[in-house]
């Protein structure tokens, strides 16, 4: 019986030697012995086991509470449980590796006499796990509408589980189709910066305008390559980060800073700040390498969000050189605004004009392409050049019906547009102090007349608007006049400053009458009624134009 008891023992300790894993008992005082582990396996190197010291001091600081949440619920239970977590090497002391920890307690009677466990190396399974499931969630980034909502994506995948803040400075302003942020070897953060940080770690404070980076992120920068620093918790070395960051880095209780350079077709556009804080030790060269790999993914959206950048600040800075400022009108008064959407995207077709005529009249047209982009911005040039010449070509002879057939006809043959919307009025001072005002509707929301003393109201003629431009030749167009009395307000815009997404137009057209009915907006100069209309808009998903007449 000894004999066969001996040979179990020598084949049971046989099969711990092949297993390439270590396996221990631990104490109730938390004290770890090894009883059995393979002296070139890695596992057997995770700890100092000649110590007398917790083993649980031996674990990386961010995954003990984890470890100790298992191991209180396996000894009320009595089961045995798994988890990976980083185990500090002993040869190196600043040096932590991933390992995988299957535990049980021994119990007698339900009285926990100690612990038994295997560890092994889990290392290359926590990169591969780790490596997927942050490019899963960076899967979000080719949808991002600018470079700020791009890193936010990419340093929430990194924060907390490999750094305790990540910090990404924009190098260079939205939309700019070339690198300004550097000047004679100084790198200034034009276009922001955009940060994560674990839940107890201080937010980074705003920057100032012109902030620039500090000697080591230059250096980084200029030779494209990651710098690491590390130093005593909370005192990061003066000289080589910006001020700013330095108070920022002590406040946190930082104890490293990875600086990682982001670069797009061989140029740098951001700089990645990777910090851990509260003590906890600097990250592994794993870490970093994965930091650095999720950065080099970012490549492809981020060419693609600059691209949507630059095209969406070519089409504003083409429909914003449009948008003049109205004429001064004699017994009247004209104002008007535009506002871009919020989206990258949706930016281009939208327009208003106002035009002092030669017979002195006043024409106001407002106007809305299909499609948002630059193409749509390029035909919406187009047509208010066209719609121009037209109107003052023909400014006492023609209606605005006719203004705008002759548009369409012109925009139909030469195939600037798939279709446009729009309203077009001319008016004419009378004697009295009163204005007449003659309209054509083209497929637009309609006009909303405010009077001066009674309830605003939409001008409509019993048959609806007239049909788009661009949808069929040689369309017959209506139009219809009405008397302005001093004090009346005229408002044409565009859907944006209605329609909500989800939500039937006509909604939208009653919550704007009825704001308009107010007293005290009533009582506004024009010019602060539409940007009080404006203010109105929340998550603006299309872009707006505004354009106002008032009696005087």
């Amino acid at each position: 019986m000894d004999e066969d008891r001996a040979r179990a023992l020598r084949r049971f300790e046989t099969l711990l030697a092949a297993s390439h894993q270590v396996v221990w008992k631990q104490d109730l005082d938390g004290e770890l012995s090894l009883l059995s582990f393979t002296p070139d396996d890695s596992g057997g190197r995770l700890w100092q086991h000649e110590s007398r010291q917790a083993w649980i001091e031996f674990v990386h600081p961010k995954d003990r509470a984890r470890l100790d949440g298992e191991m209180r619920t396996a000894k009320n239970g009595g089961s045995p449980f798994t988890i990976v977590v980083r185990v500090r090497e002993a040869d190196s002391p600043d040096v932590y590796r991933h390992v995988r920890i299957s535990a049980a307690p021994v119990l007698d009677g339900g009285t926990v006499l100690e612990w038994v466990g295997t560890t092994r190396d889990a290392e290359e399974e926590w990169r591969v796990r780790t490596r997927d499931r942050l490019l899963a969630r960076m899967a979000q980034a080719p949808t991002a509408r600018d470079l700020s909502e791009a890193f936010s994506v990419t340093s929430a995948a990194v924060v907390p589980d490999l750094f305790d803040a990540l910090a990404v400075f924009l190098l260079r302003p939205p939309g700019d189709s070339a690198f300004p942020s550097r000047h004679a070897g100084r790198y200034t953060t034009a276009g922001g910066r955009t940060s994560v940080t674990a839940p107890g770690v201080p937010s980074p404070p705003p920057l100032p305008d012109g902030f620039e980076l500090g000697p080591l992120a230059r250096q980084a920068l200029d030779e494209g390559r990651t710098r690491l620093l590390t130093f005593p918790e909370g005192r990061p070395p003066g000289d080589l980060v910006s001020g700013l960051s330095g108070t920022w880095l002590e406040r946190a209780g930082a104890t490293s800073l990875a600086l990682i350079p982001v670069v797009v077709d061989g140029e740098p556009v951001a700089l990645a700040s990777a910090a851990t804080c509260r003590g906890n030790p600097p990250p592994s060269s794993a870490d970093i390498a994965l930091l650095e790999e999720v950065l080099e993914r970012m490549g492809g959206p981020l060419r693609r969000t600059i691209e949507h950048q630059s095209v969406r600040a070519t089409a504003l800075a083409l429909q914003r050189s449009l948008l003049i400022p109205p004429p001064t009108v004699t017994g009247g008064e004209v104002a008007a605004s535009y506002r871009p959407a919020s989206s990258t995207a949706e930016i281009g077709g939208d327009w208003y004009d106002a035009l002092g005529l030669s017979d002195g009249a006043l024409a106001l047209t407002i106007g809305d392409i299909a499609g948002h982009d630059l193409v749509a911005a390029t035909a919406m040039s187009q047509l208010h050049g066209m719609l121009r010449g037209i109107i003052f070509d023909r400014a006492a002879r023609q209606r605005p019906s006719e203004s705008l057939s002759r548009l369409d006809t012109v925009a139909q043959g030469l195939e600037i547009a798939p279709l446009v919307t729009a309203v077009h009025v001319v008016l004419r001072r009378k004697p009295s102090g009163h204005w007449n005002a003659v309209l054509s509707n083209a497929g637009h929301p309609p006009p909303l007349l405010i009077p001066a003393s009674a309830p605003a109201r939409y001008l409509s003629t019993p048959g609806g608007a007239d049909p788009p431009l661009c949808v069929a030749p040689g369309l017959t167009r209506t139009d219809w006049s009405l008397e302005l009395a001093p004090g009346d307000t005229l408002l044409l815009y565009t859907d944006g400053l209605v329609e909500v997404p989800g939500e039937d137009i006509a909604d939208g057209l009653d919550r704007l009458a009825r704001h308009t009915d107010r007293a005290s907006l009533r009582a506004l100069p024009l010019a602060a009624v539409i940007d009080d209309l404006l203010s109105r808009l929340e998550n603006q998903s299309d872009d707006v134009a505004i354009i106002g007449f008032r009696g005087t």
